[in-house]
């Protein structure tokens, strides 16, 4: 993500995506987006999880905590798109629909990247952010548990089955954006909760994310460790990439805030742009480029 402020027609729009909870998609969202800010560009963050508001709260507990001790801290411009209500499903969806796309139409064209965090579960609104993403980010707890969201492990082996519901629900929003613009989506399965020891489970788990990949097309990368710092960030906003002394939280850096600066600063690098055979934009023709997310959200209605 090394580089500086862009001038795209259009936002890069990173989606945080799992239908599982406790993954660490806020955690990683708010880490990326600072990371990105802390770089020169210009990010806006949407949450659609109008429920839980995890990257809200972490936003607006960062700006607070910025004030109160007097600090400079980067913050995004930050949207929510709430859920609709009504006496039918179209009549809610259609609200939906709007409200979210007006939001994206408003950010798009003014900044460099957006980055959607939504609910963990299969909605309306999570499907809209899936087809309309320029890269996906799929956070997973290391466990073969959050495994099967992907595909699993065949009974008495470590062979993946490829059939995981959150994966077809991927691949339909790969296809539909396929029908848009000729691009497929850039998919990254982020390994969080890192265990320090190593285990037949993690290498078991590994070889079929690994196998998984191959059949999927999505890139593989170590997140975040299983590391009590992580948790402690979230009621002050702070993130493992900000300066951490007596001034911002009190006390002196320790190593494990050491270590998850480096686990952050590795993520991020592999979170950059994909290998240009992988998204090969040239071959796109410029009639079959969408003017705006608009055109690509109404693929997936």
């Amino acid at each position: 993500m090394a580089g500086g402020p862009k001038s795209p027609t259009s936002a890069h729009l990173i989606v945080l995506g799992n239908e599982k909870g406790g993954s660490g998609k806020s955690t990683t969202a708010v880490h990326l987006i600072v990371a990105l800010l802390k770089a020169g560009y210009r990010v806006a963050s949407v949450d659609t999880d109008s429920r839980q508001l995890s990257l809200t709260r972490y936003i607006e507990n960062r700006a607070r905590f910025a004030r109160e001790r007097g600090i400079l801290l980067e913050i995004p411009t930050h949207y929510v798109a709430r859920l609709a209500a009504g006496q039918t499903v179209s009549g809610i969806e259609a609200q939906e629909f709007a409200n979210y796309v007006d939001i994206i139409d408003r950010v798009e064209s003014d900044f460099d990247y957006v980055v959607v965090d939504t609910p963990a579960n299969d909605s309306y609104l999570m499907r809209l952010s899936h087809a309309m993403a320029d890269t996906l980010i799929t956070p997973i707890n290391d466990s073969l548990v959050d495994l099967d969201l992907l595909g699993g492990v065949a009974d008495g082996g470590d062979q993946p089955n490829p059939a995981g519901h959150y994966a077809e629900l991927v691949a339909a929003a790969r296809r539909q954006r396929q029908q848009v613009d000729g691009v497929l989506m850039d998919w990254i399965v982020v390994r969080n909760r890192l265990s320090m020891l190593s285990s037949r489970n993690q290498q078991t788990l590994l070889s079929a994310l690994e196998s998984l990949a191959a059949v999927h097309s999505f890139r593989l990368a170590n997140g975040i460790s299983e590391r009590v710092v992580f948790r402690q960030f979230f009621a002050s906003g702070l993130t493992a990439l900000d300066t951490l002394d007596l001034a911002t939280q009190g006390v002196e850096p320790t190593i494990s805030h050491l270590a998850a600066r480096h686990e952050i600063r590795d993520l991020v690098a592999m979170l950059g742009p994909p290998p240009a055979e992988r998204v090969e934009r040239a071959t796109v023709l410029p009639a079959a480029v969408p003017q705006s997310r608009r055109q690509l959200a109404s693929v997936g209605e």
